[in-house]
């Protein structure tokens, strides 16, 4: 979802932004030539409940001179499967309006629509062609906007972490291969299935690192039991749906500390399990500590920052 107040020049890359009472995370990263990407700068800084301070950080940051993002968090929008309308591209966010009419629970003037695509097979079949629509009310999205520019920050992008999530696995991706990535926040997880760049799914798992760190022996075994059944039931329902996509691995996001499921997915998938290592897809700056921790904590931030201009969202 793009504005038209983005800066034109300046520094190069995208400044990734979480903005929240009390707390402001960020992460400056930029594509660089040779197809490497690097993360300039990352971190977390303290704010007033009522974002006071964000004069302080205009100041230091330069605002002005970054293309800014940011993400809606889960549960501030809807990522809703539909078929692909058979229009031209200059009527398709309108058709695809039509079609998510039915699916969200407020009235369709209230809502910012933004589309997605699922490419389809390459062969050119008669398979059907899905897209992914995303859909926010527009008071919230207004309310996302008002906080930034409350806080000085020139606002150009507002992105999900499905989206983010995506551009990290393309770093990591096997030619002619789809990839298979699980991360786990605090609350609940993400598992996302790219192929060629693209997203090709997206679920969200309701189980988070919290729960399996506080969990031990027997309760985290049931977890980790629990999580195998939803990525199986996951991996079924994708085969079925997408049979030309063959998964290379499964990969699982940074954890703030080790918590055993790589080892236990491991050992009840027939695919490769591995953990992700930020560092050998990326550099990191001087600017940008980088440990399991802050990369778990910043995950979809430092997605975001590697957005491509080509990806509509």
């Amino acid at each position: 979802m793009k504005w038209p107040w983005s800066r034109t020049n300046g520094e190069p890359g995208w400044l990734a932004m979480s903005l929240r009472p009390g707390e402001f995370s960020y992460v400056h990263g930029q594509h660089l030539a040779g197809g490497q990407s690097s993360i300039e700068r990352c971190g977390t800084r303290s704010l007033g409940a009522d974002l006071s301070g964000s004069e302080r950080l205009a100041k230091e940051f330069h605002f002005e001179r970054y293309r800014c993002s940011t993400l809606l968090a889960p549960g501030e929008y809807q990522l809703l499967l539909v078929d692909a309308p058979k229009v031209p591209p200059a009527e398709l966010k309108t058709a695809i309006r039509w079609r998510v009419k039915d699916m969200i629970d407020y009235h369709l003037d209230d809502a910012t629509i933004d589309v997605l695509d699922i490419p389809p097979e390459s062969s050119g079949s008669a398979r059907g062609h899905s897209m992914y629509a995303v859909a926010a009310r527009n008071d919230l999205i207004e309310s996302c906007i008002g906080r930034f520019q409350k806080a000085h920050i020139p606002l150009s992008v507002i992105d999900i972490p499905e989206t983010a999530q995506r551009n990290i696995a393309a770093l990591y991706e096997t030619e002619g291969r789809g990839l298979a990535l699980l991360y786990l926040g605090p609350d609940q997880g993400m598992l996302t299935i790219t192929f060629r760049q693209e997203l090709y799914l997206a679920r969200r798992i309701e189980i988070g690192m919290d729960r399996v760190l506080a969990a031990d022996g027997v309760a985290r075994d049931e977890l980790f039991q629990r999580l195998v059944l939803e990525l199986q039931r996951t991996f079924d329902h994708f085969d079925r749906q997408f049979s030309y996509v063959s998964i290379a691995r499964l990969m699982l996001a940074p954890e703030p500390r080790e918590s055993g499921l790589a080892e236990y997915l491991g050992r009840n998938f027939e695919m490769p399990v591995e953990g992700l290592r930020l560092g050998e897809a990326l550099k990191f700056g001087a600017q940008a500590p980088a440990d399991a921790a802050i990369e778990w904590r910043l995950f979809h931030l430092l997605g975001a920052s590697l957005r491509h201009e080509s990806k509509v969202l």
